[in-house]
């Protein structure tokens, strides 16, 4: 018994050392190398953080486009999704205010055409891109507001949006930060 007792604490310790102060200072030591050296990749405009590269934000304003809504107000501290189902109740009232926002905001818009991804928060509440259906979507608006042309905010989505990975793995996609700070650079 004795054996069996001092074998346990032993174990005991060498994982606490490995697991409480070895792995976390190697996994420190890797984030170092990371961009942004393991604290986020910010994004900055003239020498001004306007927010960073992987994580969503809120843009209210009708002059910019509008990314993904968020279940947490993009609070990267409690990253998650709702968790209500499509059939909850609660669900379906939240979803269908986001619809009627959207169409207030974008009047040339058919309720059948707006994406999911406008009016559905993802599962981490944080994501920073949608699709170039759902950004050129919003053109007409953003048109209007800053006497821009249609034609002239395709293009620049177009310039914006990032392909699959290795051309073959996931959707193409838009970053809104990036897609709105080269929207403000626009003459």
């Amino acid at each position: 018994m004795k054996t069996h007792l001092s074998t346990a604490i032993r174990l005991t310790l060498v994982m606490l050392v490995l697991l409480v102060v070895i792995y976390p200072l190697v996994v420190a030591g890797i984030a170092r190398l990371a961009p942004g050296s393991g604290k986020g990749e910010t994004v900055t405009v003239n020498g001004k953080i306007v927010g960073y590269k992987l994580i969503g934000q809120a843009f209210t304003q009708d002059r910019y486009f509008n990314g993904r809504p968020s279940a947490v107000d993009y609070n990267a501290a409690g990253s998650a999704g709702s968790n209500k189902g499509p059939s909850n109740p609660d669900y379906l009232k939240t979803v269908q205010a986001r619809i009627d926002t959207f169409l207030v905001h974008n009047s040339t818009v058919q309720k059948s055409a707006i994406p999911a991804e406008l009016v559905t928060a993802s599962g981490s509440g944080l994501d920073p891109d949608v699709s170039p259906t759902a950004a050129k979507i919003q053109n007409a608006r953003i048109a209007k507001i800053r006497g821009l042309s249609a034609e002239r905010l395709n293009q620049l989505v177009d310039e914006q949006t990032k392909g699959p990975l290795l051309g073959l793995f996931g959707p193409s996609t838009v970053n809104v930060l990036a897609l709105n700070i080269a929207l403000d650079t626009l003459k």
